[in-house]
């Protein structure tokens, strides 16, 4: 775990210093200092040439585990830690999330009962640090400071973006999230609004959060899903999360950027999210509540789009095999022939924010070292069966070979396959109406801001009509996970950012746009056709016959359509924020 290598910070408090040694032993000793940021490792023997250490940074642990050996006659103790370091990729540019663990051994004393309780001790402090549990230097750190394991509900969509998320949780989440002490149930969904019947029906006391393993698309039905149960008001606050794998991955996209990664795509998003994941930060989350024609309401986390936007969005689905590059296929197809479509577009300005353009009003080791779930088919529903059970069992048991831990293999969970979930359902739970976003009864608060779409916008609202080549209402800092569409956007700003395109733009013009919206310095480009507002609430009333209309990316149906922000309303598990995952 060569990680990075610099001298010890000065000033930095210091909660734990230790001597260990290794495993493999190799007769290697090191000095181990842990601070509020880091674990500091410094080799004593063999003696290095230089006072540099191993400095591991906290924010790339998941996990630390006690072990002991299976070896009657060791005294001593073991710990690991769990690591998914950014180290320079091999083959290609940037960086890449690699596994790294390290185990060092205690024995600083005749009995295993003391090294047992150093190691613990040691354990306990890494973890408190990984989930934000406040520890300084006059702590009585010790185990009973650590909340139970959390437990999530796993949604996974095998079908998103090109197919690969059962192999991607297989291969890189499951392992991760059991070094985290992360107790789960995980269930692929089978058809369109599934995720949104399972979360209305399911006891959600079981579980400190619902984490979507797919596109944007199943966490808009998970949000759905919990505003439709007559518990919404406390339902709502229960941590959603998302591992992408899907195409678009916006959200994913704002966890990340607000986490202060390096923009990336694909697998080394999903590692970025899942060890965010594991570090369990929640924040508010503003959602948009949605009014359609038909006076369907539904909630809304990302954005609501029309024309260009929405154009690509839902033509590209013929390209879905290829991923995230089916919106490049689809803009190029779309820009060959661009459209304008005529609408009105009204809202609410928000006094206090500020505009980017002016408007004008017109677990323990297996003995074989091998995580079970990768030799088990995953059925429909898989769960980890009491993860930290085992781990007690383990080390109370009979000890077998071979006489030594593997820590450098993950920590398995107890894999098992379910013939049904592990929770329970209400009865009476069908499929929703066709046509989908909304039509079910959907609670939440009321629209204070709105009038019915049949009546006039208040007279302190700002109108425009004209011709658009596109209008979005985007209230994330992503468009997509490499399209930083509003990077003034934060997850609980209460702002709804209206930006919307002029006809006129030549398609080289908006090229460069959307070029420049990869870092997200689009709006330096001083676009005359360009406008951002700031707004509380908007509705837009298409004036062009036929058009397309999608909210989070999801199609809903064409016509007028009013949006109000209602602040901090959900909670998101982002990894780096000011609450945490509540666990009873």
């Amino acid at each position: 775990m060569n990680l990075v290598l610099g001298p010890y910070s000065e000033g930095a408090e210091t909660l734990l210093h230790g001597e260990f040694g290794a495993y493999p032993s190799k007769g290697s000793r090191y000095a181990l200092s842990l601070t509020q940021t880091a674990l500091h490792i410094q080799r004593l023997v063999p003696k290095p040439e230089t006072d540099q250490r191993t400095v591991v940074p906290l924010a790339e642990v998941v996990g630390c585990h006690t072990l002991r050996s299976r070896a009657p006659a060791d005294r001593a103790a073991y710990f690991s830690v769990y690591a998914y370091p950014l180290k320079k990729r091999k083959v290609g540019s940037g960086r890449g999330r690699q596994r790294a663990a390290r185990t060092f051994q205690v024995d600083g004393a005749d009995d295993y009962e003391k090294n047992q309780a150093v190691a613990e001790k040691w354990a306990a402090a890494v973890k408190c640090l990984v989930l934000g549990i406040p520890v300084s230097s006059e702590t009585d750190i010790a185990p009973s400071l650590l909340p139970r394991p959390r437990r999530l509900l796993l949604l996974l969509n095998p079908f998103g973006g090109r197919g690969l998320a059962l192999q991607w949780c297989q291969t890189h989440v499951l392992p991760m999230i059991t070094e985290a002490d992360i107790s789960f149930n995980l269930i692929q969904t089978e058809r369109p609004n599934h995720a949104r019947e399972l979360v209305k029906g399911i006891s959600l006391t079981e579980w400190d959060g619902i984490v979507a393993i797919s596109g944007d698309g199943l966490l808009y039905e998970v949000l759905n899903g919990l505003m439709e149960r007559p518990d919404w008001e406390q339902a709502i606050k229960m941590p959603v999360g998302i591992l992408p794998s899907g195409s678009g991955n916006a959200l994913a996209g704002a966890i990340n950027c607000n986490a202060g990664l390096e923009q990336v795509l694909g697998l080394e998003l999903l590692l970025n999210c899942a060890v965010l994941l594991c570090h369990a930060g929640v924040a508010p989350l503003d959602l948009v509540a949605v009014t359609t024609a038909s006076g369907a309401r539904c909630f809304s986390c990302l954005s609501v789009a029309w024309g260009f936007i929405s154009d690509v969005d839902i033509e590209s689905e013929k390209y879905r095999h290829m991923g995230a590059a089916r919106f490049t296929l689809g803009t190029l197809v779309r820009l060959a022939s661009m459209h304008t479509y005529r609408g009105r577009l009204s809202y609410l300005p928000a006094a206090d924010a500020t505009a980017h353009r002016p408007i004008s009003r017109s677990i323990t080791v297996a003995p074989n070292g091998r995580l079970p779930l990768q030799r088990l088919p995953l059925h429909r529903a898989l769960s980890d069966m009491g993860l930290c059970e085992e781990r007690h069992a383990f080390r109370g048991g009979e000890p077998a070979p071979p006489p030594c831990p593997s820590p450098s293999s993950p920590p398995p969970s107890s894999a098992s396959i379910l013939p049904q979930p592990s929770f329970s359902f209400e009865p009476g739970l069908g499929e929703l109406p066709a046509g989908g976003a909304g039509e079910a009864q959907v609670g939440g608060p009321p629209d204070e801001l709105l009038v019915p779409l049949g009546q006039p916008v208040p007279g302190s609202w700002v109108t425009v009509e004209d011709d658009f080549v596109l209008v979005l209402a985007i209230y994330q800092s992503h468009l997509g996970a490499d399209l930083f569409a509003a990077p003034f956007a934060r997850f609980d700003d209460g702002l709804v950012h209206l930006c919307f395109i002029r006809a006129g733009i030549s398609r080289a013009a908006l090229v460069r746009l959307f070029l420049a919206m990869e870092k997200g310095s689009h709006f330096e480009q001083e676009c005359p056709h360009l406008v951002h507002v700031p707004v509380r609430a908007f509705r837009l009333e298409p004036l062009t016959r036929k058009g397309i209309l999608t909210v989070d990316g999801e199609r809903v149906e064409y016509g007028p359509i009013q949006g109000q922000v209602h602040r901090g309303l959900a909670r998101l598990v982002t990894g780096v924020s000011r609450l945490k995952i509540a666990t009873g």
